[in-house]
């Protein structure tokens, strides 16, 4: 076979929404897997591909299925070689697809799927109604995993409580702001704008969750209905992970959609893609600000690609909360007053946690085949902004055929920081949040650098200083922690 031949293609996408007021009636995660995988070979007009199928990839949720793909194969009537897991992480999504183009293209595969379901929404109903949700009962291991699964958190984390995707994300956009100059006025009025501008692409993508137009000041201004999370953060500026949804892929050679006859106007191709990994833990990174791992891989596979940033003409970036979008442009070239989601991101386009990212690239299909000739990037992102996955589709052939780039190499080559637990002694803060609960200040948690460039973590409860954070620049601030943890601001 020629490597044209086995040059690796997106035919087929499918998508589901799951919205029942009675969470019993709804489906589980593993039946929405199927049907997208079944509204993936419709969308190729290739239905029979789905049985063919060398390879099933399933994107790991909360469900507590063992081998799931191998009960999918048996309902899709496929008999895999492989089923494919991956650990937990928005970053697998698209892993599993680049894993998928590569064997296609070293001829160990032909046709691969690649699937993700979780019902959050229904389970959040039934949890409150006190029912528990039927799950099928799937025993066993996959073949094979994508990656091992990893600890993402430090003790240092740990020792402070500082474990909760909102107030990471959160405390990071502080060391954005600061790094920029903004106030906290300026700074929330910015990240709002944008997030419109996410729901405003949400509000045209009939597959988002939430359609709803909101304006920045709705998105900004926290309410009884929009409560402060982790300041700057609301609600709408969350991750939504209280939705039903499933999607589902066809990944494969050349060679085998032109034996089942799809169509030249379904095809996607895969013309570049790149992996790596920035230090795991928030606590060791160089600075909050700068992600040496999107600016490394995230250059290198436009270039792979023959692109620049500005000749991408559709873009989705990981987009759990705003500071990811934010590291991910800046250090991608990319404007932020262009649009950076083809999907409305996790907050409106909806946020099945780790299998997002396949609902990102299932609709940049749809939106490259509408615009014929053009060209998008997605980003996929796990753990603490430390797992990245880069990969740029198109409607017209690459050049130089699919080409991948791992660079893990040079993002080891960045010095790590020492992280201290139990820290004593004088302190500059340089990043915090403050923790909401029932729209009320609770607790601040803060990093803090020591004389030596050291990190430590701290918290404040007092409730003038968490009020005083949320109206003035704490960053930057010198203090003391006592070597439990306590901070006190001079």
């Amino acid at each position: 076979m020629s490597a044209a031949e086995q040059t690796p293609v997106l035919v087929g996408v499918g998508q589901v929404l799951q919205r029942l007021e009675d969470p019993g009636a709804g489906q589980e995660p593993l039946a929405m897997m199927v049907q997208a995988l079944e509204q993936a070979g419709q969308d190729a007009g290739a239905p029979k591909l789905l049985e063919r199928a060398d390879s099933v990839y399933v994107v790991r949720g909360v469900w507590g299925y063992g081998d799931p793909g191998r009960e999918v194969a048996r309902r899709i009537r496929a008999t895999p070689r492989e089923t494919v897991g991956t650990p937990y992480g928005g970053n697998y999504a698209q892993g599993c697809v680049i894993d998928a183009a590569r064997r296609i293209q070293a001829g160990r595969c032909a046709v691969a799927l690649v699937t993700g379901a979780e019902n959050g929404r229904s389970q959040g109903q039934a949890q409150r109604r006190g029912i528990a949700l039927s799950e099928t009962q799937v025993p066993g291991q996959p073949d094979r995993m994508v990656d091992s699964d990893k600890p993402i958190f430090h003790p240092a984390e740990l020792a402070r409580g500082m474990n909760s995707a909102g107030d990471v994300y959160a405390l990071i956009d502080s060391a954005i702001r600061f790094s920029r100059g903004e106030s906290l006025d300026a700074h929330a009025k910015r990240i709002a704008r944008l997030w419109a501008g996410f729901n405003a692409v949400a509000c045209e993508n009939p597959n988002a969750w939430i359609r709803k137009p909101y304006s920045a000041e709705e998105i900004r201004q926290a309410s009884p209905d929009n409560p402060m999370i982790s300041y700057p953060y609301t609600r709408l500026m969350n991750a939504n992970a209280r939705v039903d949804m499933g999607a589902g892929l066809i990944v494969c050679s050349l060679a085998a959609a032109r034996s089942a006859r799809v169509a030249d106007e379904q095809i996607v191709y895969l013309h570049a893609a790149t992996e790596a990994n920035d230090i795991p833990y928030a606590s060791t990174r160089g600075e909050f600000h700068k992600s040496p791992g999107m600016r490394i891989a995230g250059g290198r596979v436009l270039e792979l690609a023959g692109k620049r940033a500005v000749e991408i003409d559709h873009i989705d970036l990981y987009s759990c909360f705003p500071s990811a979008v934010q590291l991910a442009a800046t250090e991608l070239g990319l404007s932020e007053d262009r649009p950076l989601t083809v999907t409305g991101g996790l907050t409106f386009g909806g946020g099945p946690l780790n299998s997002y990212t396949l609902h990102a690239i299932a609709r940049m299909a749809e939106v490259l085949r509408e615009d014929r000739g053009s060209t998008g990037l997605v980003s996929g992102n796990g753990g603490w902004l430390a797992k990245h996955a880069f990969a740029i589709y198109a409607t017209d052939p690459p050049p130089e055929g699919f080409r991948y780039e791992n660079l893990q190499s040079q993002v080891d080559a960045f010095p790590e920081r020492e992280a201290h637990v139990d820290w004593d002694g004088p302190v500059t803060i340089e990043a915090y949040t403050v923790a909401h609960r029932k729209n009320e200040p609770h607790l601040a948690h803060a990093a803090c650098m020591t004389e030596d460039g050291h990190r430590t973590w701290a918290t404040v409860g007092d409730p003038s200083v968490l009020a005083a954070m949320t109206r003035e620049e704490f960053c930057g601030r010198s203090g003391r922690v006592d070597g439990k943890g306590h901070l006190r601001v001079d």
